[in-house]
Formats: structure tokens, C-alpha cells, sequence
């Protein structure tokens, strides 16, 4: 698709957005099962569903357009997910995997903010009040899951990675 406007690079950047939700659908099923800590599970398969939303919110706003969603693959998205699979393979410790996971899941976040964030704004000066609110909402569920997993890694993996024992308990009392 070549682009000639502010219009034609929004639509690319949905479907930019479209291969990259589709990729992390394919992806998050290893994330959780590589987890070993339960609440990193279930963030991981509540945002999981999400993304399924995602995908579907990004279909109905091409299809508004016209557009199909398909024909751009995501390289950003890619690397990212490579990266995961990496840690997933490299046989780390479980409560090291988990913090690393966790990292890995945080940059998809991040990646996606940032994409959402300049859809929602291009959608805005286009006029588009539609997909606007609908960018919103996704990026708004994006910033939620970064919040979560930043809160779990905090009060929970980050600790029990940091124990040779996996104590986190003794590691988050002062001596």
C-alpha cells in the first residue's frame, strides 16, 4: 500500500496493529504455560482474551474504512515475540523466567501504547470520533495490563527471582 496521506498511514497502522494483536494471540498460549507463578498466569490469559478483543475492535474499525485488515506484517512484534520464545528456551530458572516474561510482556505492552496511542491521535485529527473512543479503550486496557504486571513483578517474581532459594517472604523483611 502506498501512502499518500495522514488517511492511508492510519489505515497502514491498523493493520500494522491487526498482524501484531494476531502474532501476540499466537504467542501468549506459550507465555502462560512457560509461567510458573499463578497470578502471572492469569494476567497473562485475562490479557490473552483481551487481545482477542483487540484483534476484533481492529477488524470492525478497518471494515468501517473499507480496508481489509490483512496485508502488513508487524516486524516490530515479531522481534518482540522472538525474544520471549528465547527466555522461554533458554532454560532459566522458573522464578527467573518469570521475571523475564514478565519484562518481555511489558515491551509488547509498551510497543502497543505507543501504536494505539498514534492511531487514537491520527484517528482524532481525521475525525474519525469512532475509532477514536475505540483506540482509547484499547489503549487504556494496554496501560492496565503494564500496571498489573509491573505490580506482580514488584510484590512477587522480581523478590522470589532475586532469592537463590526462592524465598521472597525472607527477602522482603529488613534485616
Amino acid at each position: 500500500m502506498k501512502i499518500e496521506s495522514l488517511h492511508d498511514l492510519f489505515v497502514d497502522e491498523l493493520k500494522d496493529l491487526y498482524n501484531a494483536e494476531t502474532q501476540l494471540v499466537t504467542a501468549l498460549p506459550g507465555m502462560v504455560k512457560a509461567a510458573s507463578t499463578p497470578l502471572l498466569k492469569q494476567v497473562l490469559r485475562e490479557h490473552l482474551e483481551q487481545t482477542k478483543g483487540h484483534v476484533t475492535r481492529l477488524e470492525s474499525i478497518l471494515a468501517s474504512l473499507k480496508r481489509s485488515p490483512q496485508g502488513k506484517r508487524c516486524l516490530g512484534m515479531e522481534g518482540l515475540i522472538k525474544e520471549a520464545k528465547q527466555l522461554i528456551d533458554g532454560g532459566l530458572d522458573r522464578d527467573v523466567l518469570d521475571a523475564g516474561l514478565i519484562v518481555a510482556a511489558q515491551k509488547v505492552e509498551h510497543y502497543e501504547m505507543a501504536a494505539y496511542g498514534s492511531a487514537r491521535a491520527h484517528a482524532g485529527t481525521l475525525g474519525n470520533k469512532a475509532a477514536h473512543r475505540t483506540l482509547q479503550e484499547t489503549l487504556n486496557e494496554e496501560e492496565d495490563a503494564d500496571r498489573r504486571l509491573s505490580k506482580i513483578a514488584e510484590d512477587v517474581v522480581n523478590l522470589e527471582a532475586a532469592e537463590p532459594d526462592g524465598d521472597a517472604e525472607e527477602a522482603a523483611t529488613p534485616r
